[in-house]
């Protein structure tokens, strides 16, 4: 016997746990949207399974299987109370495509399909979707009606960023930097991330020195060729210039320069690889101090490359991730330096001391997202960050044992403060903390128990060079077409109309939002509804 069941996206189906919420029956969306559901199953015994779904555009569906994945480290010690759960064990993640309409069903298990739906190309109106489960001669049908709005979501303008590691790819897939291999595996990566709201990207014009633990180094992925002559330094920009051009055509729009000093600090140069007398070395790093004569002829031949390609407006640069307040000095000067020789360039920084800001270190900070209040009303350009630091701050994030829901609240909070950009450092890091080492991302997740899984990536290494998602990259971009259908509205009937209609909430901050999915569920409905009354 197998029972099913369709349930919203926002739902984790546990296999030793019978889900207890609501069943889905009806979802609207957007003309060009990519929207979700899920198919919870249970079978008495281990089986094969059929599955088919009608009534909507073959071409337009596609079928995964979630599949758990293990965690040693869902939670810190000291979290919050909005985890599903906080023990080791095995969480719903993974979502592996469904070939050959054809499942595995496990014995005594709980278990999902996710079914995401592409209404482009369908007519607008309600349409009856059936998913039919067979097992033998046994059939069990589910209908869930979906009601297409004859409109369209606006371009995403949410500057969105997940730190994409060139090095993790090429370690992983054992191939050569930069290798006509890895240039074809990072753009299925690239295409991925893109495909899934994020259109700024990480742009190793040196090896960036980011989570690499002092004196250590990670994989060299460096864009901009250097030669050092007995008149100062030639620079080549060759890869940087196909980086630049393979990025646009899988759909990213912004460029995120790598830092320019060490992390935590910015006491020190990244590492940077020179041709010197005939032969590679490494000429700058952790023993070196920041070498003003090399940025500044640096500065000049990238800004000049930059303007040759016409993507001034479309690139920012960073000094150094995270710095504390004992470190302000230091960083005050390197940001100087920065702003001086990269002048016109707009330089953003994840730091979330306001003084870094009032005192004139940076005039485009990102706080964590437990730190915003402090900013508001003061940036020109409001951005926000998240990582594990805010795991008892009741904040969205996006770990294996956090709900869903508290996933995809980032986009409608996101619309209520107006936002400029987000940032999260972890598309694709698949070593441990410090890049001491690589890890199997299918059974390590936490970074070798340095975070709560999840906080790493959101894609797992696929075979053929090609990225699987998960389904909190998912649920993720969910909050994403969240904000632009906000966006739309606000277009239609005014942001402060906008704002009482979708949030109905005039006290919501990152720290106090409803939990649970029907908030979001009903908030989506509301506003597909009055953008069809409205359009």
């Amino acid at each position: 016997m197998i029972t099913s069941r369709t349930v919203s996206s926002l739902e984790k189906i546990f296999h030793d746990s019978e889900p207890t919420c609501a069943s889905l029956s009806e979802m609207s969306m957007l003309g060009n949207e990519r929207a979700s559901f899920q198919l919870a199953y249970f079978s008495d015994e281990d089986t094969q399974c059929g599955i088919s779904v009608s009534g909507w555009k073959p071409e337009n569906i596609k079928i995964y299987k979630v599949v758990e994945i293990n965690s040693d480290l869902p939670a810190f010690e000291d979290s919050d109370f909005y985890f599903l759960r906080k023990t080791p064990g095995l969480y719903p993640d993974m979502l592996e495509p469904v070939e050959d309409n054809s499942f595995f069903a496990e014995s005594v298990h709980h278990g999902s399909l996710w079914i995401e739906l592409d209404a482009s190309g369908e007519s607008a109106g309600r349409h009856d979707i059936f998913i039919t489960v067979s097992k033998g001669k046994e059939t069990v049908t589910n209908v869930i009606t979906v009601d297409v709005i004859n409109a369209k979501l606006p371009e995403q303008a949410l500057m969105c960023t997940m730190w994409f590691h060139c090095d993790c790819l090429a370690t992983y897939y054992k191939v050569d930097v930069f290798g006509e291999e890895h240039w074809n595996i990072i753009e299925n990566y690239v295409r991925n991330a893109a495909n899934h709201g994020v259109n700024f990207i990480l742009t190793p014009l040196f090896t960036p020195p980011l989570d690499t633990e002092v004196g250590g180094e990670r994989p060299t992925v460096q864009l901009v060729d250097v030669k050092k002559t007995k008149d100062g330094y030639e620079f080549g920009f060759n890869k940087l210039d196909r980086w630049i051009d393979m990025c646009r055509r899988c759909g990213i729009k912004y460029f995120e320069m790598s830092h320019l000093f060490t992390q935590w600090g910015a006491e020190h140069a990244p590492k940077i690889v020179a041709e010197v007398d005939g032969e590679k070395k490494r000429i700058f790093g952790w023993e070196t101090e920041a070498d003003s004569d090399f940025l500044h002829r640096f500065a000049a031949a990238l800004t000049a490359f930059i303007d040759r390609k016409g993507i001034r407006n479309f690139c920012r640069f960073h000094v150094s991730d995270e710095p504390s307040l004992e470190q302000y000095e230091v960083y005050k000067k390197r940001a100087d330096l920065i702003a001086e020789i990269f002048s016109g360039f707009k330089v953003i920084d994840a730091l979330s001391d306001i003084e870094f800001f009032d005192k004139g270190a940076v005039k485009y900070p990102i706080p964590s997202e437990d730190h915003v209040e402090d900013f508001v009303g003061k940036v020109d350009e409001f951005w926000t960050y998240y990582c594990c630091g805010q795991h008892n701050k009741n904040v969205p994030n996006r770990f294996f044992a956090m709900p869903s829901a508290r996933n995809r609240i980032l986009g409608t909070l996101l619309y209520k403060y107006n936002a400029t950009g987000f940032l999260q450092w972890g598309y694709n890091y698949w070593y441990s903390q410090f890049s001491k080492h690589e890890i199997d991302p299918f059974t390590v997740t936490d970074a070798d128990k340095a975070f709560p899984s999840g906080d790493a990536f959101v894609v797992y290494p696929g075979e053929d060079g090609q990225p699987i998602n998960s389904l909190r990259f998912k649920v993720f971009y969910d909050g994403l077409q969240d904000l632009a259908a906000m966006r739309l509205l606000e277009s239609l009937v005014g942001r402060e109309k906008a704002l009482e209609i979708a949030i109905q909430d005039d006290e919501l901050t990152f720290q106090k939002y409803p939990h649970g999915s029907s908030y979001l569920l009903a908030l989506r409905e509301r506003v597909n509804k009055a953008i069809k009354e409205n359009i």
